[in-house]
């Protein structure tokens, strides 16, 4: 399953940016944009590309349906094995 990740970039260096959602930053290529990417942009990033812009509201509606997801998986008692969190580490 691909999934993309909203985030906000902190900073841009020609084709390379930094994005952070939730505390979490990571290096990212910004090329993959129809447009230029500005700091305070939010993006939609798989991979490590920003694959789509998107406003501040959507993002943060996107970040309400992962919460949502969690907290479903949490409650069913999901076993967390081979779920990754949306930093990249492994659940516990």
């Amino acid at each position: 399953m691909c999934i993309t990740i909203p985030m906000r970039i902190v900073s841009v260096e020609g084709v390379n940016g930094c994005c952070e959602a939730r505390g979490v930053r990571r290096e990212v290529r910004l090329d993959l944009l129809e447009s230029e990417a500005f700091v305070g942009d939010y993006v939609l990033i798989h991979a490590g590309y920003a694959v789509e812009a998107m406003t501040e509201a959507d993002a943060q509606a996107t970040w309400k349906l992962f919460d949502e997801i969690i907290s479903t998986l949490d409650q069913a008692g999901a076993s967390a094995g081979s779920l990754m969190d949306l930093t990249g580490e492994a659940t516990s």
